[in-house]
């Protein structure tokens, strides 16, 4: 049987990180904001249990620093294994101890290693995607992590991004400095940080990374917005896994689909508006038990047209629904949707936000030296979350 009748992808390995068999190979991708213990839960009772489920990015200097509020995001469900944990650095002393603290305290299973984000606040000083660039400094962060980790049996990961742009492409050369560094994986985003989220991901990208890096899995990111399009890139590339992201966004029953086309079992029928509505209350009550019911409620509204997405709901409606505040008028409201509306085919389609390219901000000189392994004061001091 070839892949569309099986619905498996032809190039499918066993995929293990670390000590780790995630299977399928599936991974939540961190997203600030988003991946909060409450919506890993519910990703998780979609998907495999055996998958990876990265909470949101943590930043290496808030954690030396012990900072209440980054304490609280590091925070996991019982029974949530393994506790895989994002963090984001410049400088591989702080990298270090950020490690060495999180090992001591017994807060993570997996760490990922953050080196894609293209948000100006960060490329400007150096940090995210623009770091890859500075050679000596990306192997040495990535060095400075596994060396506190590997003792302990704890498997670091790194992400990061095709390049700066289409004039400085760094991808191949971070993904051997990780390999030759001791990274349990890599997983590539197939976009520059000039694209940010908008076009399309170059997939060619994973397979010229997946050709470079020979003893470690490479996991491939970017535009799975169905389960269907995981089997492509694993196809098209050869990539080991994939990494969900803007994907799941109202849409944490897209791991379920995963699980079955990677799996080989028919894709379930998606979800009417009841279900869906039944779904979204649940993401409430997560949030609440997290957060508290004011605060769980304001941070559910960004979510309210992701989960919405394609489905006829007036637009006074969704603007009711943008203003919630409480589990009751929340309950209130969603008793007016028609429960039996099937799920709309506009709703498989890309989410979340997308934008237009631009150039990169970057620190003043950062492209003049590939080798220099300094980056600007304060770089590392990103608010958590951001």
């Amino acid at each position: 049987m070839d892949v569309a009748e099986t619905g498996l992808p032809a190039t499918r390995r066993e995929l293990r990180i670390g000590p780790y068999t995630v299977d399928p190979p599936v991974v939540l991708a961190p997203m600030a904001g988003i991946t909060n213990l409450a919506y890993r839960k519910l990703c998780r009772e979609f998907g495999s249990p055996t998958s990876l489920y990265v909470c949101e990015m943590i930043t290496a200097r808030a954690v030396v620093e012990r900072d209440e509020k980054t304490l609280r995001m590091m925070s996991f469900d019982e029974g949530e294994y393994p506790r895989s944990m994002q963090l984001y650095g410049v400088d591989p002393t702080t990298m270090a101890e950020a490690v060495r603290i999180i090992i001591g305290e017994g807060w993570a299973d997996h760490i990922d290693m953050n080196f894609g984000c293209p948000v100006p606040r960060v490329t400007r000083k150096g940090g995210g995607a623009a770091l890859p660039y500075k050679r000596r400094l990306f192997g040495n962060i990535v060095s400075a992590a596994v060396n506190v980790a590997e003792p302990a049996g704890i498997p670091v990961t790194v992400k990061f991004r095709v390049g700066i742009d289409n004039d400085h492409h760094t991808c191949v050369q971070a993904g051997r400095m990780a390999e030759e560094e001791g990274a349990a994986a890599v997983a590539l985003h197939g976009r520059t940080a000039a694209q940010r989220y908008s076009g399309e991901a170059d997939w060619s990208a994973i397979t010229r990374l997946k050709e470079a890096v020979r003893t470690i899995p490479v996991l491939g990111n970017g535009d799975i917005f169905q389960a269907t399009d995981a089997v492509r890139m694993m196809d098209r590339t050869g990539c080991d896994g994939v990494v969900v992201g803007r994907g799941c966004l109202g849409r944490p029953w897209l791991f379920r689909e995963l699980q079955a086309v990677l799996r080989g079992e028919p894709i379930p029928t998606p979800p009417s508006l009841g279900r869906v509505t039944e779904i979204l209350y649940r993401h409430a009550t997560l949030m609440t038990e997290h957060l508290g019911e004011d605060k769980a409620l304001r941070d559910l509204r960004k979510h309210m047209n992701w989960y919405f997405m394609g489905f006829p709901v007036g637009g006074e409606l969704r603007g009711r629904f943008g203003k919630i505040s409480t589990l009751a008028e929340l309950r209130e409201l969603l008793a007016q949707l028609d429960p039996e509306l099937p799920f709309p085919a506009e709703g498989e389609g890309p989410r979340g936000r997308q934008g237009s390219p631009a150039k990169v901000t970057l620190p003043h000189g950062w492209l003049d030296d590939p080798d220099d392994p300094t980056v600007p004061e304060g770089a590392g001091l990103m608010h958590s979350g951001g």
